[in-house]
């Protein structure tokens, strides 16, 4: 009687982490981080963060106590990146990782290799079949409508293009695009848009009540907006390195 084994299915999964660069004095890089948790303590929760040392010099000291102090702030650091091989004290977090954003792909891991097949015998060349014809291959869409709202703890994601939301984003809850957001609800939650480096995104919405809008990488969060524009029409967009929130009506 042959015994079955047991598989293990494996999936591949991208991840969109948060990125953050230390930079000396770190003396002074914590306390604008200190800072920063300050005006809004919920920023870092859940998220995933991986800590991009190559900014640092090679000579900079007790770089493991700069990790330490950085998770000693609630933060969850998943990884590093760009380590010295000198630093020590780094191992644990020394693992470069990938981000993404992308839902899970399964992965094939095959049982065997698999046999190379036999050459044919030699025999009177046949004529090449003709070519068949060549078949345009199906586009991606360049945007994404959601027909209902995005409840508190749902994140949704679009690298592809731009989203469409016609109902309210709900506090806690997460849009990521690589292109423009649109909201016909409040937005409550956070809207990250560009995130495929789109300098001219831009993110809309019927009510603005958002704890973080960011787009390519420039961010407000709610206590840097506009009083003006909260509970407002508003849209946010890029003015060079500046975030511009302004009316839409």
């Amino acid at each position: 009687m042959t015994e079955t084994r047991p598989f293990i299915r494996l999936r591949g999964r991208s991840i969109m982490a948060l990125v953050l660069s230390p930079e000396p004095p770190l003396a002074g890089w914590l306390a604008s981080l200190d800072a920063q948790i300050e005006r809004a303590p919920n920023f870092f929760d859940g998220r995933p963060v991986i800590v991009d040392l190559g900014t640092l010099p090679r000579e900079t000291a007790d770089v493991a106590g700069l990790m330490h102090a950085i998770a000693e702030r609630g933060i969850h650091i998943i990884g590093a990146e760009g380590a010295h091989a000198s630093w020590p004290g780094l191992e644990a977090w020394g693992r470069k990782l990938p981000g993404g954003g992308q839902s899970a792909k399964p992965i094939e891991v095959p049982e065997r290799a698999q046999a190379e097949p036999a050459a044919p015998a030699a025999g009177p060349a046949a004529p090449e079949p003709s070519p068949p014809p060549q078949m345009q291959s199906p586009t991606e869409p360049a945007s994404l409508l959601i027909d209902h709202a995005v409840r508190s703890g749902q994140s949704i994601t679009f690298e592809q293009g731009d989203i469409t939301i016609l109902g309210s984003v709900a506090s806690g809850a997460e849009v990521v695009a690589g292109g423009s957001i649109h909201v016909y609800g409040a937005l409550r939650g956070r809207a990250i848009a560009g995130l495929s480096g789109r300098t001219g995104a831009r993110i809309y919405c019927r009510k603005l009540h958002a704890e973080l809008v960011a787009i390519d990488g420039v961010y407000q969060t709610a206590e840097d907006m506009p009083p003006e524009r909260i509970g407002t029409p508003s849209c946010a967009w890029l003015d060079g390195d500046l975030m511009r929130i302004t009316p839409i009506d």
